[in-house]
């Protein structure tokens, strides 16, 4: 725990002459990861207070949420603690699914789980949290945080197929210091044990899946709610045109075929190349795919945790969720943006994802891809 917050629990007892008790508000998600997370906060000790953030859904998508919500309030129930509901539908409307909408019609695949956790979970669901005197915020992503003589750290999980440290890489100071992620040393098959030994009504319950609290849905079909299509060609890497796409802003590199054409001579095909000046989409069969993968690439909108990565020091990243981890050196580096050269040169490296960087088990930060300004859909 940090020094301010002591500080800050000691005076409230002394001020109040109550239970020197540390509040906690912890995300339930109605999933066992956050039930277990609660229960074992419970566990050690701390005033707990369950709390459901419910987001924004768009029109016409079936989504759970009632359901989620009456899980987590079972939970609570079970555990004998208060249970509220944090309303974040504006903050989740503007800072994800309007960011989502933007990078998409621009031509690029943003990540809305990573701006979820920036603007939502670890932004307004925070800072309510603390203004009704919560002392930390707990959730149950998979990751470890740690202290050092000056700053917090995260560092990757003790369940390596679990661990979501990825998906954190915008995190500050200020957010950590008022943050516990119980799950860090356990893996998901003990959390799973818990929760069944402990009777909790999410023990069996399967795991979610799709965008933050929205859950899955057709992404094609909500992106073109609110993107014109603009049909154009499917073209080879030799030129050789051998279909048509139904909108730039719908494909994601990397994405295998799925255009209604099969792969004809040898396929199946791989989209390699998005052509905004001729609204055109590349694609080459797995042999020929490698010609497209990239070892140096570049990232804006940078945040380092706890320091910035030195110039010429070998780092490992990914550039994906799950991904093994790869070796890299930063070649450049300013206060908002860096560049990246991997040893091995990398597939399906997609503007609007995230590159994140990690030394050992410290995951240091990272930023969002970009490629040049030609790559960027004009509307």
């Amino acid at each position: 725990m940090n020094e301010t917050n002591m500080t800050r629990i000691w005076n409230k007892h002394k001020q109040t002459n109550t239970p020197l008790k540390i509040k906690v508000f912890v995300a339930m998600s109605g999933g066992v990861d956050s039930s277990v997370a609660a229960l074992l906060l419970k566990k050690q000790g701390y005033d707990l207070v369950g709390c459901y953030i419910k987001g924004w859904y768009p029109p016409g998508v079936v989504c759970g949420w009632r359901e989620d919500r009456r899980d987590a309030m079972r939970v609570c129930a079970q555990l004998g603690i208060p249970f509220i509901t944090v309303d974040a539908e504006k903050e989740y409307k503007k800072e994800v699914a309007d960011y989502m909408l933007n990078e998409y019609k621009i031509g690029r695949t943003p990540n809305p789980d990573i701006m979820c956790n920036k603007s939502v979970k670890f932004g307004v669901f925070l800072k309510k949290a603390l203004a009704m005197g919560a002392d930390y915020i707990a959730t149950g992503h998979y990751v470890r945080l740690k202290r050092n003589l000056k700053n917090y750290e995260l560092a990757i999980a003790k369940d390596l197929n679990k661990d979501q440290s990825y998906f954190l890489w915008t995190l500050t100071q200020k957010q950590l210091k008022h943050c516990l992620f119980p799950l860090g040393d356990w893996l998901k098959l003990e959390v799973r044990g818990i929760a069944k030994k402990n009777g909790l009504s999410t023990a069996e319950k399967e795991e979610s899946q799709g965008v933050c609290f929205i859950g899955e849905f057709n992404m094609e079909d909500f992106l073109k709610k609110y993107i014109k299509p603009k049909k154009g060609e499917v073209a080879t890497a030799g030129g050789k045109i051998i279909g048509e796409h139904n909108g730039l802003a719908f494909y994601t590199i990397g994405q295998r075929h799925g255009f209604g054409f099969g792969g004809g001579e040898g396929g199946p095909y791989y989209i390699v190349e998005k052509d905004f000046k001729n609204n055109r989409l590349v694609v080459a069969e797995k042999k020929e795919e490698k010609k497209f993968n990239r070892k140096e690439v570049a990232a804006q909108n940078t945040n380092w945790i706890s320091s910035v990565p030195e110039m010429g020091k070998k780092y490992l990243a990914r550039i994906r969720y799950r991904q093994p981890l790869e070796e890299c050196e930063i070649i450049k580096i300013s206060k908002n943006s860096a560049k990246f050269v991997f040893e091995n040169p990398q597939r399906a490296v997609t503007p609007g994802q995230s590159l994140v960087i990690y030394d050992k088990e410290e995951m240091l930060g990272g930023g969002v891809i970009v490629f040049k300004k030609k790559d960027i859909m004009q509307m």
